[in-house]
């Protein structure tokens, strides 16, 4: 049987991403699965190049409620690309453990790695994407606001985790609005593949300048940070161009009643979302944090399966 991974949503179907959420909400309540032991017996091994709260703590909790054990190691220890190639670590690693959770800078790391062991790879965060943040989305989009065809708004930085977030909508058949300054929308090549797969999904993806026009029909408004890891050298150049694109109270207050609002986090406060937004009852970032694991467990699942 060919061996599973988790790189990037795009080789993954709506029906896969569909299961991937129905076991996550069982594995939420505990119906009939708490006893689903598939890494019984087997080690994953997480290789992180940036730092991590969310991803470390609930994958190394995911791998251990599944029945196995979870080793990490940091890229110090590693030196991934540095004291030996990223294929050999990939091909002595596939000998030793059973799953490889790593989150590196470039996604031709990551792609590498895969490409060179027989054992499953999840991308924990790339500069292209951030599959597993995009699935916990979804998850909490569907308790919080369930439906077949939701308005999606993204504002602010076009990076990896709104790619995720437009490619998810793309499968689902969402409408993806995306709103940021000239020259950080999302990736051109992805917005256009998102949109042939819209064609056939019933989507919609959109582009704008005008946060209040991406957030006027909004279900859910999504922001992160303006300057990623790895773009601290831009940060006040960002801030200056991101001014106008704080998701606050007078922004949520242009969208629909209901309408929730996240964030991948970390976020910083004051800068592209303000804490009475944060902490508001309309806010499920941390729901989506905590849903990363249940996600997490349902995607290990999927991939031993």
């Amino acid at each position: 049987m060919k061996k599973k991974d988790l790189l990037t949503l795009f080789e993954y179907s709506a029906e896969d991403i569909g299961g991937i959420l129905d076991l996550a909400a069982k594995l939420k309540d505990g119906r009939g699965v708490r006893e689903l032991k598939v890494l019984e017996g087997k080690t994953g091994v997480l290789i992180f190049e940036k730092p991590s709260l969310r991803t470390r703590v609930s994958f190394e909790t995911a791998i251990h409620e599944l029945g196995g054990h979870a080793v990490n190691l940091p890229q110090e220890s590693v030196g991934m690309g540095k004291r030996e190639s990223v294929e050999d670590v990939a091909r002595n690693l596939e000998r030793i453990v059973h799953l490889i959770v790593a989150r590196t800078f470039a996604h031709d790391t990551l792609t590498r790695l895969a490409s060179s062991c027989s054992i499953p790879v999840i991308n924990a965060l790339t500069d292209l994407a951030h599959p597993c943040q995009a699935l916990a989305f979804g998850q909490t989009l569907r308790e919080a606001r369930p439906g077949e065809r939701l308005n999606i708004a993204f504002v602010g930085d076009g990076n990896n985790v709104c790619g995720s977030i437009m490619v998810l909508c793309a499968k689902l058949g969402h409408r993806f609005t995306h709103a940021g300054p000239k020259g950080y929308e999302p990736r051109a090549d992805l917005v256009n593949r998102c949109k042939e797969i819209c064609a056939a999904s019933g989507g919609d993806i959109s582009l704008t300048a005008n946060p209040d026009e991406a957030v006027k029909t909004a279900d859910a408004v999504y922001t992160d940070v303006w300057a990623s890891m790895g773009q601290e050298a831009e940060t006040e150049k960002r801030k200056k161009d991101f001014g106008a694109y704080q998701v606050n109270a007078e922004l949520m207050a242009k969208a629909p009643g209901g309408a929730i609002v996240s964030h991948c986090l970390p976020a910083h406060r004051g800068e592209e979302i303000t804490s009475e937004v944060l902490d508001s009852k309309a806010c499920v970032a941390y729901t989506e944090a905590e849903n990363r694991l249940h996600v997490q467990k349902a995607v290990i699942v999927h991939l031993f399966s």
